[in-house]
């Protein structure tokens, strides 16, 4: 035992990921220690991957790009790592102005909390208004090119419209909506304290100010000989982020379904019916119980079978085989 928790590194922050995606309860070692397992199994195949890719390219070290084209067809989250990485960048370049001398309002972008994945925060941006006011032709001038994009193929440039969304910012603006969204409900009934509590749970993060620790658990320096730069960091930190809400979230609607199973079966005549009576008045919650979530949290068979479910994938390579199981190994589906 002694030997595995030598192995568990990051227990305390997967918790704290996982009240924010909506578990109430506290997890058991068992269920933190397979999130943490799915989580490093995703970044070692994300860096695989990226040393591939940068391998064809003719280069030993991965990119920025070499991340972001992993998830390229998410256009959604594709975005929000664009425009942290504009921020990003932002901030580097009033900091920058503020040590000449230079940058009164620094202050106002450089707060770790109004940028998505930078250090903490897993959310999105959100500069108060006159800092995005005064920032606007800045993160424009920051806006960041992929190489696969058609507009990196010509010179020139068509100057863009202050009225023109894309369709990556505009499914970003709908993700970005629902995740507000859920926040509201789960955070409605808090009080005062529970809420301060859940907004410190958002700030928990693989990589901020654990640098070293996560290079090695990830596999930097084994799996890739790229030595990471920050960008690198703190995309994979935000990423980790991603991978734990999904999965949280997935096991919750698995644990939802098993419980309402659980439910039917119980109902009925005779033996059953008195059964769930039995039930029913254990159910009854008095004042000051806590919620029934709290006595329930989600366990390791609900995690395993949320991964099966992100891992599912669809009847065409079937197809290609006549429908059969084949000797083909499967590669890793990246959540």
């Amino acid at each position: 035992m002694a030997e595995k928790d030598k192995t568990v590194k990051y227990r305390t922050e997967i918790q704290q990921m996982m009240f924010v995606s909506g578990e109430t309860g506290e997890p058991s070692v068992e269920t933190t220690t397979m999130i943490e397992g799915i989580v490093q199994q995703q970044v070692i195949e994300m860096l695989s991957q990226a040393t591939s890719t940068a391998a064809r390219r003719g280069v030993r070290s991965i990119s920025t790009d070499d991340l972001i084209f992993l998830i390229r067809h998410d256009k959604a989250k594709v975005s929000r790592l664009r425009t942290f990485l504009s921020w990003k960048d932002v901030r580097k370049n009033v900091k920058d102005s503020d040590d000449k001398g230079g940058g009164a309002d620094a202050a106002d972008i450089d707060d770790p909390s109004l940028v998505a994945g930078a250090g903490p925060g897993p959310g999105g941006p959100n500069m108060p208004g006159d800092a995005a006011k005064k920032s606007g032709a800045a993160n424009k001038k920051a806006k960041v090119g992929l190489p696969w994009e058609v507009a990196s193929l010509y010179a020139e440039q068509v100057p863009e419209r202050d009225d023109e969304e894309d369709e990556e910012e505009e499914e970003m603006n709908f993700a970005t909506l629902q995740r507000l969204k859920n926040a509201d409900e789960r955070t409605k009934n808090m009080t005062r304290e529970e809420y301060v509590h859940w907004s410190d749970c958002r700030q928990a993060s693989f990589t901020f100010r654990k640098g070293k620790r996560f290079r090695e658990w990830a596999g930097f320096g084994i799996v890739t000989d790229s030595k990471p730069n920050d960008d690198i960091v703190d995309i994979l930190g935000f990423l980790t982020f991603e991978i734990v809400q999904t999965l949280t979230e997935e096991a919750l609607k698995v644990k939802e379904s098993e419980d309402q199973w659980r439910k039917d079966i119980g109902q009925g005549t005779g033996e059953g019916g008195e059964k769930e009576e039995s039930r029913k008045r254990k159910r009854e919650s008095g004042l000051f119980d806590p919620p029934e979530e709290a006595r329930t949290p989600v366990q390791p068979r609900h995690v395993q079978e949320a991964f099966r479910r992100l891992q599912h994938r669809d009847n065409k390579g079937r197809a290609m085989k006549n429908f059969t199981r084949g000797t083909h190994r499967v590669p890793l589906k990246l959540i």
